[in-house]
């Protein structure tokens, strides 16, 4: 518990010299984000700190207004429908007014705009006849894989389906890996931005919006409004950005990260040396596997990964062993505090992260270690309950008989005798949470997930790989780890004869 305060206070005390930049969960985003916090430091009077990959549009809304985040990348359109709920995309000025409320506010135009589309397999299209998204209607055999995101917007498929009487079933897909699955035949139409890089790879054809649907979306900053006060060497710095962007210098960017492996920071400063001028980024070996697994990162996720699950499992240790106990105990609590635990076990983790977001209105290290402590509760109080139930009730008579007080019974008999089931339930937890830990990464708590939300935007098996694989190996440490440290705590004469 202090490591977790004195890493809290250590953030409060730095942030008011920081801006933190906050990016979606797809490659244009994480390139923009990384163009940001680039250029701003270049004003040198401040840190910049980027938070990639933070999920959604609702989640870095949140984010922004509870100033864990100062700004990031979006789009006229998705400000205007997703999050201000209005009719039409306004001029900036307009969304400005609608945005003042919230203490927001939109500017830096970067010069360019990515819109929505619906789109096919050209040889697929044009086998059908298909040209504009109206032509979809005559063919309801075809399957749909879109993007969660879309699916549950205002400006996606909702109100896409109606405007052009669509019946299909869409399935939800990654976006990173719908380009995959269109190649491979799994799905027929996908949703797409209009500056994919993969758009001309994939040999897709972006079917006509024929009826208008989509509204512009120019690529915008949208940040706190005490930003240029705060830091105006700063924001001078972001709005040297105004209209340095093409479609084309944009589509080069995405297709340097997702085709030519390039990271997301390499491909920003590239593209920042040129001066914004949208000259041919230049091109760099694809780093090997061993090279990505032991980047530059390793260490600082390492770090976060460790403090996720170790400051989550002393939460969940000092909880869920009294809870345990309570539950042996009292008949009449057990079942509630058993079903209560089960059922938090069974609450997707990206939507109890969601709910704690709302609830603390905050994102980053505090909310995932919350959640990751709920997670770790039902295999220790569990073991803890079910270790107790198992002792003979003459073995507590003795005690007693001996003149021990219930609580010196417990603690010197009936916990010694548990112990075991209590630290394989510990065991449990930990190796729980060092995987659920990943997902702690869509919200900016930092650690091994980086990669693999990273790799997922990209669809990059290696860069998942460079993820996934220092993550099991963390668990089967702290596996170890806790197996040899039974031998310590267990008395000798309740250990196993292979201990």
């Amino acid at each position: 518990m202090g490591l977790i305060g004195a890493v809290f206070l250590a953030f409060a005390a730095s942030a008011s010299d920081t801006i933190t930049v906050g990016s979606k969960r797809f490659t244009e985003s994480y390139i923009l984000g990384e163009v940001a916090t680039q250029r701003i430091q270049t004003a040198g009077n401040a840190r910049a700190v980027h938070r990639q990959g933070l999920g959604n549009t609702a989640i870095l809304f949140a984010a922004l207004k509870s100033g864990a985040i100062n700004v990031y990348p979006d789009y006229t359109g998705t400000l205007a429908f997703e999050l201000l709920g209005l009719k039409r995309v306004p001029a900036l000025a307009e969304l400005n007014s609608a945005l003042e409320s919230h203490g927001l506010a939109a500017g830096v135009p970067l010069g360019f705009s990515n819109s929505y589309a619906l789109a096919m397999l050209q040889t697929r299209a044009t086998a059908l006849g298909i040209t504009s998204i109206s032509g979809l209607k005559q063919h309801t055999a075809l399957r749909y894989g879109l993007s969660q995101e879309f699916l549950n917007r205002r400006d996606g498929w909702p109100a896409l389906h109606e405007a052009y009487a669509l019946s299909a079933h869409p399935v939800g897909l990654d976006h990173g890996l719908a380009y995959e699955a269109i190649k491979g035949g799994t799905v027929d139409v996908i949703d797409v931005y209009t500056t994919d890089a993969k758009l001309g790879r994939y040999g897709l054809t972006v079917l006509l919006d024929d009826r208008a649907f989509f509204p512009p979306y120019e690529a915008v900053l949208i940040y706190r409004k005490d930003l240029p006060q705060r830091h105006s060497s700063a924001f001078r710095a972001l709005q040297s950005l105004e209209r340095g962007i093409s479609s084309e210098a944009m589509i080069r960017m995405n297709a340097s990260a997702e085709l030519d492996g390039q990271p997301f920071a390499r491909v920003a400063a590239d593209f920042l040396a040129t001066g914004g001028s949208g000259a041919k980024l230049v091109a760099a070996a694809r780093p090997g596997w061993l090279a990505r697994l032991f980047a530059a990162d390793f260490w600082r996720l390492t770090g976060e990964h460790c403090l996720l699950v170790f400051g989550a499992l002393a939460l969940s240790i000092s909880a869920g062993v009294p809870l345990g106990i309570w539950a042996a105990r009292s008949h009449r609590v057990r079942p509630l505090i058993l079903g209560v635990t089960g059922v938090l076990q069974t609450i997707p983790a990206l939507a109890l992260l969601a709910f704690l977001i709302a609830a603390m209105d905050r994102i980053g290290m505090a909310p995932a270690v919350i959640a990751l402590f709920l997670y770790g509760l039902l295999p220790i109080v569990r073991n803890t309950e079910t270790g107790l139930a198992g002792i003979a009730p003459g073995v507590r008579q003795a005690g007693q008989a001996l003149g021990l007080r219930a609580g010196a019974v417990m603690r010197l008999i009936e916990l010694p005798l548990a112990l075991p089931s209590v630290l394989a339930g510990i065991k449990t937890s930990a190796v729980i949470n060092v995987g659920t830990a990943t997902i702690a990464a869509f919200i900016g708590a930092g650690g091994y997930g980086e990669r693999i939300v990273a790799g997922l935007a990209v669809n990059d098996h290696g860069m998942m790989l460079a993820g996934a694989i220092p993550a099991a190996a963390l668990a089967l440490v702290i596996q170890w780890a806790l197996e040899r440290a039974e031998r310590c705590f267990l008395p000798y004469g309740l250990r196993n004869p292979s201990q």
